[in-house]
């Protein structure tokens, strides 16, 4: 039984569990983003939450601390200059966790884990001006996303209108003439007049 065991061992040595950990969080300060799996994302949400509480404070121990853990300056460097000032009046709760499906190979469940305050699309609202193109894993057909399809469709239709135009050229330039004619007859008359 695991009675009162909070820590997912994740099947690993602890050197290799704290460098995973190390590593996973290192990138998500930098990219604000990752695919993982699901136990691995929830074992880093109890790994990274704490260092950007840490990281509001900007001090040189808080520095050193968050620096021990994670092992990267760059990110260190992110963590305390920008992320911090993003979350700096958010009480706790950085990091989301999206479900993503089962991974293709070994059935594993992926999640997608992100920072919560750089997300555009959930911080704006839906945005439904941009269609995401359909995607399948068929061999048939070659793959064009819906701005492709839209510029064919465009181009296949701007010469049909043109020659609609050319088709109606002369009609119009003969109704133009007779009109001058009735003009010109209409002139004659007041002048004979």
């Amino acid at each position: 039984m695991r009675h009162r065991k909070s820590i997912n061992h994740l099947g690993r040595t602890s050197a290799h569990r704290k460098a995973m950990l190390a590593n996973l969080a290192s990138s998500l300060i930098l990219h604000k983003k990752v695919t993982t799996t699901v136990a691995k994302a929830k074992a880093l949400r109890m790994y990274v939450e704490p260092l950007i509480t840490k990281a509001k404070e900007d001090s040189t121990h808080s520095r050193r601390i968050v620096f021990s853990l994670l092992q990267n300056k760059e990110a260190v460097t992110e963590l305390f200059r920008e992320v911090s000032k993003k979350v700096g009046d958010r009480p706790g709760g950085y990091t989301r966790i999206l479900k993503l499906g089962t991974r293709q190979g070994d059935n594993a469940d992926m999640a997608y884990m992100e920072l919560v305050d750089y997300n555009e699309n959930l911080l704006s609202g839906t945005d439904t001006s941009k269609a995401k193109a359909k995607s399948r894993r068929g061999r048939s057909g070659s793959k064009k996303t819906s701005a492709e399809t839209v510029t064919v469709v465009t181009e296949k239709v701007e010469p049909k209108v043109e020659k609609k135009k050319e088709e109606a050229a002369p009609v119009n330039e003969v109704e133009t003439e007779n009109e001058g004619k009735a003009e010109n007859t209409s002139e004659e008359t007041d002048e004979e007049k």
